[in-house]
């Protein structure tokens, strides 16, 4: 089965994870997709006090997820040293699950800066790579997927709900309320 690994902070899941996850499988691009949260990204330098706990985040994917056909959530580099480089990830899942080919999922963001990723090279040499478009990052239309373009981020997110403002053109209900009833992302 061919995997995608769509790794992040998921600080906190929103509908542009998860539609593009579905399309990435509807468009049969890859058979499933692995939302596969993040520990410590070691190019993020976000304040920790940002941060929702990694259980939090786990648990905000899985239920943004529920119920979707092919798009998985992994806490698989839970016990993976810290930082979490992706040819890390990669490696443990290869020996993990040798019947699947893995595919890496990155947006343009990334890509513009994938030269400081550790391992790069390696990485683009061993893994087929799906790059999709970000609001605001150019990148040819030959390196990337046709996904549709969702012009939000998490950090967006937690800004309006520090604010107070209405997020829930961007989160889904359960998800809102998960982070509500958490008292997730207030000053």
């Amino acid at each position: 089965m061919k995997i995608g690994i769509y790794g992040g902070s998921y600080n906190p899941v929103h509908k542009g994870h998860t539609e593009l996850a579905k399309a990435l499988r509807e468009q049969g691009l890859v058979d499933e997709v692995w939302l596969m949260v993040s520990p410590l990204n070691p190019l993020k330098q976000e304040d920790k006090a940002e941060y929702a706990s990694y259980d939090d985040r786990v648990k905000m994917v899985q239920i943004a997820t529920e119920g979707m056909k092919g798009v998985k959530v992994s806490d698989f580099e839970r016990d993976l040293p810290l930082p979490s480089y992706t040819i890390t990830t990669m490696e443990a899942l290869e020996k993990a699950f040798p019947e699947h080919q893995f595919v890496l999922v990155v947006g343009a963001d990334n890509w513009q800066r994938f030269d400081r990723w550790y391992k790069a090279e390696e990485i683009r040499r061993r893994y087929p790579i799906l790059v999709y478009k970000r609001p605001g990052y150019e990148v040819s239309n030959k390196e990337t997927v046709d996904t549709p373009l969702y012009d939000v981020s998490s950090t967006q997110i937690r800004q309006a709900i520090r604010e107070g403002n209405d997020t829930s053109q961007w989160l889904a209900p359960r998800v809102a309320n998960y982070i509500k009833e958490n008292g997730l992302y207030k000053a």
